[in-house]
């Protein structure tokens, strides 16, 4: 048995020592446990993103700019009507071009800042269809902020309806007709300055020459829409104080040979000799009348006998003109203010250029704008259109404001506002001799009637 045990022991015993030398080879060929890694630092925190730049602001958009106040205007800077413009509205228009812009210009709100005045001033060559045309050129082409007056009543007529088409405020000089008046309804852009012969000049001298005895009056007109309105007016007011009319003769302004009709007056021996026209025909009718001796109690002139070139083209001697009438509403008498005008409008333009029909009421009309753009602010047309329409002004005159016509209609200015209509030379001088019954009239002198002889020459 034990033989047989034995037979398997050495056997067995082998097996067992291989297999515990291959266990024991399996155990240490075992590779050791890899070693922890070591633990990761701690990420850093990542940077917070910079704030996004606040955006840059848009500019504002930048408000209107703007260096001048252009100023338009149609003017007879040659022609027939050139004596006129250079001596009526022209001297207002420079000496408060010169005011304004020696003080920095006007102050407009909407520009914020000061704007000195700058004219586009067109020569018309006294002719009514180029004033038309050169007027919507400066409406529309030039784009003026402003638009001055034409001179002459057919041309401001003409112009006036041009203004009022394309919202332009026009406060007219040189100027003014019935007829204007009655247009005023439809034209509310329109505003008129110089008194109308109706119901202001024409009625008032003739209720003086009634005073004084006149009976007859001999008329000549210039024939245009000046003679017809006066020479019209004079035939309806005349015979209601009682002067009969017995010549009203028309004729036009190239009419050069004045002779016959001088002599007809003369031979017609009136107590009233009236020329209701211009320079050219005002002129050489007055040399006329003085050649042939020719002196009725009352000469009364219209436009040219008013300023101060008249009273120096009969030898230089304002004396030769002595006596006769014209139409005027104020003088360096009239009160300190327009003491004041005439001396600094003498010192600009001469006193040859001075007009004592006109400048009271022009001057006036430039203030009038001033204080329009510097109280609205504004050059809009439709604003200070408003504001001129509705407001009184402190001018030379006094209180000065227009009268409307109609809901919509243009302006007048008022009677009240005006301090004479009748003027006569004297003493080298013209003085204020009529004016009506209305409030405000300053006369700085009684009228001479009959007027003293032409001079011998």
């Amino acid at each position: 048995m034990w033989k047989k045990i034995r037979k398997y022991i050495i056997p067995l015993s082998i097996c067992l020592i291989l297999i515990s030398t291959a266990v024991a080879g399996c155990a240490e060929e075992e590779p050791a446990p890899a070693p922890a890694p070591a633990p990761s630092p701690a990420p850093e925190p990542e940077p917070e993103p910079a704030p996004a730049p606040e955006p840059e602001p848009e500019p504002e958009p930048a408000g209107p700019t703007k260096n001048s106040i252009v100023i338009g205007a149609s003017r007879p800077l040659s022609g027939p009507n050139a004596p006129i413009g250079d001596a009526a509205f022209g001297p207002i228009m420079q000496m408060w071009q010169e005011r304004v812009n020696a003080e920095g210009g006007i102050y407009v709100e909407e520009y914020g800042k000061k704007l000195p005045v700058e004219y586009i001033i067109y020569d018309d060559a006294t002719d009514v269809g180029t004033m038309v045309r050169l007027t919507e050129k400066l409406i529309l082409e030039d784009e003026v902020d402003i638009l001055f007056s034409a001179c002459g009543t057919a041309f401001i007529s003409a112009q006036a309806p041009v203004a009022n088409k394309y919202g332009m405020v026009l406060l007219t000089a040189e100027g003014g007709a019935t007829i204007m008046r009655d247009a005023l309804y439809g034209l509310p852009y329109v505003f008129i300055s110089l008194p109308f012969s109706d119901h202001y000049q024409l009625p008032v001298f003739a209720e003086m020459a009634a005073a004084k005895g006149a009976k007859t009056a001999y008329i000549i007109t210039i024939a245009d829409l000046h003679g017809v309105e006066y020479g019209g007016v004079a035939a309806i007011e005349f015979p209601k104080y009682g002067i009969e009319v017995i010549a009203n003769k028309s004729v036009p302004i190239t009419y050069t040979d004045f002779s016959l009709l001088v002599k007809d007056a003369k031979a017609a021996d009136p107590d009233l000799f009236c020329v209701f026209a211009y320079p050219p025909i005002i002129m050489p009718v007055t040399g006329e009348m003085m050649a042939i001796g020719f002196n009725p109690p009352a000469v009364l002139m219209g436009p040219g006998a008013n300023f101060g070139f008249y009273g120096i083209s009969f030898g230089g001697d304002p004396m030769t003109i002595n006596g006769v009438t014209c139409f005027a509403a104020a003088n360096e008498k009239t009160s300190p203010e327009f003491a004041q005008l005439y001396a600094d409008l003498e010192a600009l333009v001469g006193w040859p250029n001075l007009d004592w029909w006109g400048h009271p009421y022009y001057a006036p009309l430039v203030q009038i704008w001033q204080e329009a753009i510097e109280v609205t602010g504004t050059l809009d047309q439709d604003v200070l259109r408003d504001y001129i329409a509705s407001n009184q002004f402190d001018t030379i005159l006094g209180n000065t404001y227009f009268e409307m016509f109609g809901e919509f209609g243009g302006g007048l200015m008022v009677k009240d506002t005006h301090p004479g209509e009748i003027g006569q030379w004297q003493d080298g001088t013209v003085e204020i001799v009529g004016g009506g019954d209305w409030p405000g009239v300053v006369l700085t002198s009684d009228w001479v009637y009959p007027k003293p002889d032409w001079p011998t020459p």
